[in-house]
């Protein structure tokens, strides 16, 4: 008896759990399919943030140091001229002269760092559109 009972039960069991246990592996296949995908796109964008920061950085203190060389050369030069009449005059202005272009490049480092676009933009913007895929779905 117990044979049977077992006979019978076997061969409808495995075709349901087959099925179900099917579905489920596909389920987490297609899961780690878009997880990848996103993890994927995550990875390329903060490669992306870091070669444009190393860049940005590098030109940025190349010109830095060229445009500070020019204009002390160009300083040096103006004072040296006006050395026997105006020198503190002279001196004066190009302190007044640094210090507002200091105060202008201040602004527009801070709206520029205002406007930057959000860090991971293109990864958040994948992961809503998986949301409302799941949410419009269901």
């Amino acid at each position: 008896m117990l044979g049977r009972d077992d006979s019978a039960a076997s061969p409808s069991s495995p075709g349901r759990g087959t099925g179900l246990l099917g579905s489920l592996q596909q389920l987490l296949a297609s899961f780690t399919e878009i997880l990848h995908t996103r993890l994927d796109i995550l990875a390329t964008e903060m490669e992306e943030e870091v070669v444009r920061f190393k860049q940005l950085l590098l030109y940025g203190l190349v010109a830095l140091f060229f445009l500070g060389l020019g204009v002390v050369f160009a300083s040096l030069y103006i004072v040296v001229i006006y050395w026997e009449t105006h020198r503190l005059t002279v001196l004066a202005g190009f302190a007044v002269v640094y210090l507002c272009i200091g105060v202008i490049a201040a602004r527009v480092v801070h709206r520029l760092s205002n406007n930057r676009p959000r860090l991971l933009s293109a990864t958040m913007a994948e992961l809503r559109k998986d949301r409302d895929r799941l949410v419009g779905g269901s």
